[in-house]
């Protein structure tokens, strides 16, 4: 089993930035690839960037690519999303997520570990 926790979400301008983290605990955490995703209201849930297990591979959608990082501190079990150039349409409930294995994921049933969620809002 592996227990995620999100943090960092907020309230930001359009244009600024956030860094959104997730922290594991349970199983090694070098052990799996990461995911981020969000939801908007009334929308289903989306995929947003992975990575995988060393760091050294990362992909990302369309919409965020250019503008979004996603890293990992193995040593401190966290994973990272830098956030920069929001846009009002970033507005949403965003989920790291973990699944076994080194490869990287895209699919939310690629995953079967999910945090809480932090709300990341963006005011135009």
């Amino acid at each position: 089993q592996v227990q995620l926790v999100e943090s960092g979400g907020g309230l930001v301008q359009a244009g600024g930035s956030l860094r959104l983290s997730c922290a594991a605990s349970g199983r090694t955490f070098g052990g799996y690839a990461m995911g981020w995703f969000r939801q908007a209201p009334g929308k289903e849930r989306e995929f947003v960037a992975t990575i995988n297990w060393s760091g050294g591979r990362t992909d990302y959608s369309d919409s965020v690519q250019g503008r979004f990082t996603i890293s990992r501190d193995n040593a401190k079990n966290t994973v990272y999303l830098q956030m920069n150039s929001l846009k009002p349409e970033d507005t949403a409930v965003y989920y790291c997520a973990a699944r076994g294995g080194t490869s990287l994921g895209y699919l939310l049933y690629d995953y079967p570990y999910w945090g809480q969620g932090t709300q990341v809002t963006v005011s135009s």
